[in-house]
């Protein structure tokens, strides 16, 4: 028998529901709400869709109806890559992830690296279709963080900023896990030590941070971790204006030693590298190795996240929960979608004792090559 010229006709739900003899919301449930028909039912209607070609009920149409997006949105300070590369990060995501499938919601990762003006992130954020979101460490002033507060959506802060009226919080202690980092580093008889940092601002700048840059008042997290180390400075009668602070751009293990590199060459006395990350430390070390400087014997190296590859190695560092923090976010973001209430919620993180601290040795390092 020849073909017809004109092809079938793709089933709509309607023209569905008039083939089975159901209803309309009957096709509906049988894809959104099965536990409302019986197994056998549903099957029926499943199997004639897909006999007619019909993929379920549309999804944009869905959410006009309902006006739920049935998606999270994950504001990240950094390019996408970031989210996929950075260890601590990764850890987060995968946390969030997990709460989100629990409800049966999807995750959209909005990137808001530096570079784009307020009317591009205004644009990327209002184009965003999801009920709400989780702002992961943002600086405060950042054009995408304001785009998401006009959308007056429940949110969930991660780390920074801290001070956003009606938002919940999820977070750490940074000056205090840092600061018990340092006590320790100290008390083992260090006095001269350099601190690598991730960026302070939006702009981007790789060398030694001055006063005035670590005033910087919009990120939150390396300021207080920096402030960490000043304060274990002072409780000893060290001069916190005499720290070395060197700033990068990237956070990569390649920044780490360019910026290990760039502390040594201001003071080659320095005895001890504090590293606010430890992608940051893992650079250090490796330039460490690639200047022949024993860890820790002649240099110690700190870090701070706990990510899996630092403490492999051993890693003298401080461990946060960052996957913790992620399915918290998630859970905050629940509750306070239901209930309209915020909260806070600061996480304990813990001192790992690893094997790149120890004693400084008396020696004078020379310039770096």
């Amino acid at each position: 028998m020849p073909r017809s010229g004109h092809p079938r006709r793709q089933a709509t739900l309607a023209s569905l529901a008039a083939e089975l003899k159901v209803s309309r919301t009957t096709v509906s449930n049988a894809y959104n709400r099965p536990d409302q028909l019986s197994a056998e039912l549903r099957n029926r209607v499943l199997e004639a869709a897909k006999r007619r070609g019909y993929p379920g009920p549309d999804p944009v149409a869905r959410s006009l109806r309902t006006r739920k997006a049935g998606a999270v949105g994950l504001l990240l300070t950094e390019a996408l890559s970031y989210s996929f590369r950075d260890p601590a990060a990764t850890s987060f995501v995968a946390g969030l992830s997990e709460s989100c499938e629990e409800v049966g919601q999807g995750l959209l990762l909005i990137p808001a690296g530096p570079g784009r003006d307020d009317v591009e992130a205004a644009a990327v954020v209002q184009q965003a279709g999801v009920d709400a979101f989780v702002v992961y460490s943002v600086a405060d002033d950042d054009p995408y963080l304001a785009a998401v507060l006009e959308r007056r959506l429940p949110m969930v802060v991660c780390d920074q900023p801290r001070e956003i009226e009606g938002a919940s919080l999820v977070g750490i202690d940074d000056r205090g896990a840092m600061r018990e980092l340092a006590d320790h580093l100290l008390g083992l008889g260090h006095t001269r030590v350099g601190v690598l940092c991730m960026r302070l601002g939006h702009d981007a700048r790789d060398g030694r941070a001055d006063a005035e840059r670590l005033q910087s008042p919009h990120f939150h997290v390396q300021r207080e971790r920096i402030a960490g180390v000043q304060d274990a400075m002072l409780a000893i009668g060290l001069d916190p204006a005499e720290l070395t602070v060197v700033e990068s751009s990237a956070h990569t293990v390649a920044s780490g030693h360019a910026a290990a590199e760039r502390t040594l060459a201001i003071n080659p006395d320095i005895t001890a590298l504090i590293c606010t990350t430890d992608v940051l430390a893992l650079g250090a070390r490796e330039f460490a190795r690639w200047r022949g400087i024993d860890v820790p014997s002649e240099l110690s190296v700190t870090g701070f996240d706990g990510v899996p590859e630092a403490l492999a190695t051993g890693l003298t560092t401080v461990r946060q929960p960052a996957e913790e923090k992620g399915r918290r976010a998630g859970a905050l973001l629940l509750r306070e979608s239901k209930s309209g209430e915020s909260s806070v919620e600061i996480l304990a993180t813990e001192l790992i004792r690893g094997h790149t601290a120890a004693p400084p040795r008396t020696w004078h390092r020379g310039p770096a090559e």
